[in-house]
């Protein structure tokens, strides 16, 4: 089977009523993630970001909440990044390459996103698991819209987004570091990870 996304489309009936919506499906259904080490500038600029986050901002969201908010680091910002995870990994003892590789991390991508979660636990109208729905349909949306712009990404997260200092370094009071999205031009086209059969996952009520 090719690896092209859009040649694993072929024979598939998608059920839009307008070409536009045809094409916008093609687009969904061939984005997939592309780890940091594969991406290249030119990252997105402040007015992708700001289209981004227009997208993010369309996710399902009761009451208007908006649980969420990023914090952009390009340019100088991600080398104050990569120096809080060199500092993150000398204090798990690592040392020359391990720290090396600490900092590479985070300068693997042009733009790196952090996503902010602000969950209110105590509002009696929106439960805080439909306010952490919105923030995972906010990184979705903001995801699609980086590949429909032609850009790629990844969501990443792990011990780093826990780690007290660098918490510290992206969040106030209150609020939680869900990750990162690493963004940037792909170096070639994504690699499906296989294709799951949607009956899997549906059943009728």
């Amino acid at each position: 089977m090719s690896d092209d996304p859009l040649d694993r489309l072929a024979g598939v009936p998608l059920a839009a009523r307008t070409p536009d919506g045809v094409a916008a499906l093609r687009l969904l259904l061939t984005r997939y993630s592309v780890s940091a080490k594969r991406l290249r500038a030119p990252g997105p600029s402040a007015d992708d970001i700001a289209t981004m986050t227009l997208a993010a901002l369309r996710a399902p969201d009761r009451n208007k909440m908006i649980p969420f908010r990023f914090v952009v680091a390009r340019g100088e910002g991600l080398h104050r990044l990569a120096d809080l995870f060199v500092d993150y990994g000398r204090r798990r003892g690592k040392t020359g390459d391990e720290l090396a590789t600490e900092r590479t991390r985070a300068l693997q991508a042009p733009v790196v996103v952090a996503v902010v979660a602000r969950i209110t636990h105590d509002d009696p109208e929106v439960p805080a698991h439909e306010q952490w729905a919105c923030v995972g349909g906010a990184i979705g949306n903001a995801l699609l819209a980086l590949h429909f712009m032609g850009y790629a990404g990844k969501m990443v997260s792990g011990a780093r987004a826990a780690d007290p200092a660098i918490v510290a370094a992206h969040c106030g009071d209150g609020e939680t570091l869900v990750g990162w999205i690493a963004a940037g031009t792909p170096d070639g086209p994504p690699q499906a990870r296989g294709d799951i059969d949607p009956a899997r996952i549906v059943s009728e009520f």
